[in-house]
């Protein structure tokens, strides 16, 4: 009995045989799988969350294309859809949408940087995106820049950068294709990372026959046929974009500055307080991300040669120099948070400044002068009828009020060599009450409402008494009023 026992005895705990550990990939991989799915659907509904908070927060006009290219050709074709006729419907629903499709943007951007380094980074990353004052400025507004951004940011996922798991040239070149369309300024952005692809490329010949032509034609052809079909005739907007704007220098028409203005303040603005995050981050990482840093480079490069530039034509590039930017964060371990919370102060500021207060007069007003629209007109009181004795295109229009009521502003429409040219909104300018005069002889043609600047009312003053007309109202612009554009907006009603 005593030999059975010790010959099943298992020894002592010290004599114990040590299993080995084995991991199951299966079970890992699915533990992975969950664990990203999670992580994606957090950084998803904060994006969310975030840009739509952004577009409440953004109260204010930033230039008029964000109207005059968007709302004001699209208003009745949106409430025609949707069947239902709001005015605050169609002010919200496209900033709504695009504020949708910046968090989409925004996600795929973090999960980007994630795959091409590393949890930390994409981390930092992210959060040099989120904090930008410059992209809680113009990613929810209604222009083609906005838009041109986003795409930008999605096509990047799929650009074949250094170390990119998520590698793919139709997807990319196809949302590169469909920047182009939405803006064909997008193509300066990418020419340098196009032929960079094209370089890297050991089979070339396949890449374009395969590739770039097909992709490229398949989004001009359908970009004809729904012009096509809008403008009732044949027409290619990208070739007219640049018949304008290059050949015929209409873009020049709205102003110009010196070669220098981009690398001189123009780009300092845009990337505001990251500057010398994303300069740090040029050292750190210019070898891996070369083409990135090449393409922001040719960017401004080329933007300078244009004498008509604005802070929103560099746009596209400020995703690229968010890379750099958290590159730099990263690598300051000793001083990151002290960093991190100086770009969340010193980017909120503007931010806020910019999104609540700074050029909110021209919306305010449109939400005031609604109110006429339930105004009927009799004997004693006539139909309202708004002038806007404003630089041309200062306020949105109907998209904005979405009513029949009789409105009018001061026209500039472009020189194009046309026999004839005048521009009504220069002429006004030259002498404001010889153009009042001559264009309302007769006191029954006069309008019952003006709206204007602040500053041309000293100059009108005699005009303004002379038919009785009495200020109604008083709104608030800008806290830096320029020649034109004064600080306040008043409303002047006749009696």
């Amino acid at each position: 009995m005593e030999n059975l026992r010790s010959r099943l005895s298992f020894g002592k705990k010290a004599d114990d045989v040590k299993l080995r550990k084995r991991k199951s990939r299966l079970y890992s991989k699915e533990d992975e799988s969950l664990e990203n799915g999670v992580l994606r659907a957090r950084v998803f509904v904060f994006s969310v969350v975030f840009r739509l908070v952004n577009c409440l927060l953004v109260r204010t006009s930033f230039v008029p294309d964000e109207y005059w290219q968007s709302l004001e050709v699209s208003h009745r074709m949106i409430l025609l859809m949707l069947n239902h006729d709001s005015v605050h419907l169609l002010i919200w629903l496209p900033r709504v949408a695009q504020a949708l499709l910046a968090a989409f943007a925004d996600t795929k951007f973090f999960f980007l940087i994630r795959s091409l380094e590393n949890h930390n980074m994409a981390k930092w990353t992210f959060f040099c995106h989120m904090v930008s004052w410059f992209s809680w400025f113009c990613c929810t507004r209604t222009l083609t820049n906005s838009t041109e951004t986003i795409l930008t940011c999605l096509a990047l996922c799929y650009f074949p950068l250094p170390g990119s798991k998520t590698h793919s040239s139709k997807k990319y070149l196809a949302l590169v294709s469909l920047a182009v369309i939405v803006r064909p300024t997008a193509l300066i952005v990418w020419f340098p990372l196009l032929m960079h692809h094209f370089w890297q490329e050991e089979r070339k010949l396949r890449l374009v026959t395969h590739n770039y032509i097909p992709i490229g034609t398949f989004a001009l052809v359908i970009s004809a046929l729904i012009d096509c079909m809008f403008y009732k005739k044949w027409t290619l907007v990208q070739f007219n974009f640049l018949k304008l704007n290059i050949f015929h220098g209409v873009a020049d028409f709205y102003g110009s500055h010196p070669w220098h203005w981009y690398f001189s303040q123009g780009f300092a603005v845009v990337i505001g307080p990251h500057l010398p995050f994303f300069l740090h981050g040029c050292i750190l990482a210019f070898r891996k991300y070369k083409i990135l840093l090449a393409a922001v480079v040719w960017t401004i490069g080329v933007y300078s040669f244009l004498p008509h530039k604005e802070f929103r034509f560099i746009y596209p590039v400020l995703p690229f120099c968010m890379l750099f930017c958290g590159a730099s964060l990263t690598h300051l371990k000793a001083h990151r948070r002290s960093a991190a919370a100086f770009l969340l102060v010193a980017n909120l500021i503007p931010a806020l400044y910019t999104g609540l207060i700074h050029q909110r007069g021209t919306l305010d007003v449109m939400i005031h002068l609604q109110k006429l629209c339930d105004v009927k007109g009799n004997s004693t009181h006539p139909q309202p009828d708004v002038l806007f004795l404003m630089p041309c295109h200062s306020t949105p229009f109907y998209s904005h009020i979405h009513c029949p009521l009789k409105m009018r502003f001061l026209e500039c429409p472009p020189d194009l060599g046309e026999e004839g040219y005048f521009d009504e909104a220069d002429r006004f300018y030259e002498d404001p009450l010889l153009w009042l005069r001559t264009s309302f002889p007769y006191k029954s043609s006069l309008p019952t409402h003006l709206v204007l600047f602040n500053v041309l009312e000293k100059e009108i003053s005699a005009f303004l008494q002379r038919n009785e007309f009495v200020k109604t109202a008083e709104l608030f612009h800008t806290h830096f009023p320029e020649g034109k554009v004064g600080g306040s907006i008043f409303i002047y009603e006749r009696h």
